[in-house]
């Protein structure tokens, strides 16, 4: 398997040298492709997401088709605007002369995706790869298998090997593959994971991305319009039984309005999926036996307040909500993960920030408030990755966003222009536009010439 690795990244390098990834018709046609493909595999795609996490076929659709063949149609209309040479300022010091930033591919590059959007978050990496004009070798997760196997015969069956080629790989053949040396990594999921993956690009000093995850809070203060609150914070939170990386979770509510917010809560759940969601086509279910053991365990603190019903044989675990949640408990010492949703109080919006920032960074964080300073503290004082302001999650939705965590949550970022930047070594060019030589800096040195040299600079 090592040698077959080392094949196929020697592969793609060999036609990554040739040059015919450079121009810009080329990354445009197969960008278009691309877009062909998924159209015309989008049954196969949904049926793949209703087998691994029992997605229902309109979510499937908007959140792991729609999102990739927007994302294309974005690209292809502005890349060759972001393609250009970029000028910059040129100081006078230095004139007579241009300076530009050329945008060059990176070459032979790794992407590795996630199970939960196992879809979604292999194609947006590899939109951004294609665009900059890089080959890539793209490791699906192996955990959501149905979506791997419509991923390789997309993949495999439409494009050359040496250009684009999914592979399949246990943990330890991925192993293997992070032993070779590749130009550029992107990898999404779990921190643990993501610390391997780095500590393998270190070996080559290969740049990277990580998308990784971590516990993104979600504030409801006193002045929020707690019924759309609730609403939104329910949509997250059981979107895709809650696996999601920037789903909220936990919920830190002002006392005052607790009570109030959790039956809002509990209505949103019953609004969305029945009095049984567990009968709703619309609920997905855990991806696998290990999960559902581990979200099972997290919820053996606290007190459930809604929720609650699981069915092992199914791997369904309801919209559950646990009161009487302690920092030391299980459930907040780790990314949950699931459909399980801890409630925490405060009195003092400073209160919060001063919690949080104890806690490692978060990739998301969400408030719902009309409170313009406690929105404004939260921006300022409060790092972390991406968020909304009265919403939750569809600040991944706008391609003008880049979008990436910090600290233990990752680092680096995609989406629209800034997928294309990530793949893209930026090259400076400063052009002289003739001989000029003013011979300050040659020796030998004196007063007189190192008073000309404080002047310009002071220009």
């Amino acid at each position: 398997m090592q040698n077959a690795f080392r094949h196929i990244i020697n592969q793609q390098r060999q036609f990554f040298n040739t040059g015919a990834t450079l121009p810009l018709p080329f990354r445009i046609e197969q960008l278009k492709k691309l877009k062909s493909l998924i159209q015309t595999h989008e049954l196969d795609i949904i049926q793949a997401l209703k087998q691994d996490l029992n997605k229902a076929p309109t979510e499937a659709l908007l959140d792991e088709i729609l999102l990739v063949t927007k994302e294309i149609d974005f690209i292809v209309k502005h890349l060759k605007k972001w393609a250009r040479p970029k000028k910059v300022t040129t100081p006078l010091i230095l004139w007579p002369a241009r300076s530009e930033i050329y945008f060059e591919p990176y070459g032979c590059t790794l992407i590795m995706g996630p199970w939960n959007y196992p879809f979604l978050l292999i194609m947006s990496p590899l939109i951004g790869a294609i665009s900059a004009g890089n080959c890539a070798v793209i490791k699906p997760s192996e955990i959501a298998t149905h979506t791997q196997h419509v991923i390789l015969r997309i993949i495999n069956q439409h494009f050359p090997p040496h250009y684009l080629l999914a592979i399949e790989a246990e943990p330890q053949q991925t192993l293997q593959l992070l032993e070779e040396k590749f130009d550029y990594i992107f990898f999404t999921g779990g921190t643990a994971i993501g610390k391997v993956v780095m500590q393998a690009a270190a070996k080559y000093l290969t740049p990277l991305t990580l998308e990784l995850g971590g516990k993104s809070p979600c504030i409801v203060d006193e002045t929020a319009d707690l019924n759309f609150a609730a609403r939104r914070i329910i949509w997250a939170k059981a979107t895709n039984a809650g696996q999601a990386c920037i789903a909220p979770d936990y919920l830190f509510v002002h006392q005052s309005c607790k009570s109030a917010l959790i039956d809002k809560l509990e209505n949103a759940v019953h609004q969305f999926y029945g009095d049984d969601p567990e009968q709703s086509p619309d609920y997905g279910r855990i991806i696998n036996s290990y999960h559902f053991s581990r979200l099972l365990q997290l919820m053996q603190n606290g007190t459930i307040l809604f929720g609650g019903k699981t069915n092992e044989a199914t791997r369904y675990i309801a919209p559950t909500l646990i009161d009487h949640i302690t920092w030391h408990d299980p459930i907040m010492q780790q990314e949950i993960f699931g459909p399980l949703l801890p409630i925490l109080t405060f009195e003092s919006i400073d209160d919060v920030i001063s919690i949080i920032k104890q806690q490692p960074k978060s990739l998301a964080l969400y408030l719902f408030t009309r409170n313009k300073k406690n929105a404004a503290k939260i921006i300022n004082q409060l790092s972390f990755g991406n968020g909304c302001i009265n919403d939750c999650m569809l600040q991944i939705a706008n391609p003008f966003l880049p979008f990436g965590g910090i600290g233990e949550s990752g680092m680096g970022r995609y989406h629209g222009q800034h997928s294309f930047e990530t793949f893209s070594h930026q090259k400076s060019i400063y052009k002289k536009f003739f001989s000029f030589d003013c011979k300050l800096e040659y020796p030998p040195f004196n007063p007189r010439k190192l008073g000309w040299i404080k002047q310009l600079f002071k220009l």
